[in-house]
């Protein structure tokens, strides 16, 4: 009987795209997520015939990477919309319109 080997790549890609991600809101939520739900599906079809399948301990190693990774996205994520749903807009407005004049002076003086 041949014995499938379980592909980590893409679980790994995904996994580390989620965490290039991070920096833009959590929005790496999304390929983290995906990557967990694959390694989760794959792990499950090795419950069923574990001797049909190869390489068990790196599928494993990979839902873990992709869960830690979603659970960094998820908290991210999490901070982003506590911070922008109690941010004072009329703060944020001055600072933007601060920082533009600075940039304006800036480019007067050259």
């Amino acid at each position: 009987m041949e014995r499938n080997y379980l592909k980590t790549t893409p679980i790994y890609v995904l996994s580390i795209l989620g965490l290039m991600c991070c920096c833009f809101a959590g929005l790496g939520v999304i390929p983290a997520g995906i990557a967990f739900y694959m390694a989760h599906n794959s792990l499950k079809d090795v419950e069923l015939n574990p001797e049909n399948y190869d390489n068990i301990e790196g599928m494993n190693t990979a839902k873990t990477i992709a869960m830690i990774i979603l659970i960094i996205n998820g908290i991210f994520l999490l901070y982003c919309i506590y911070s922008i749903a109690t941010t004072d807009w009329n703060v944020m407005t001055e600072q933007i319109q601060e920082i533009q004049r600075g940039i304006e002076a800036g480019q007067n003086e050259v």
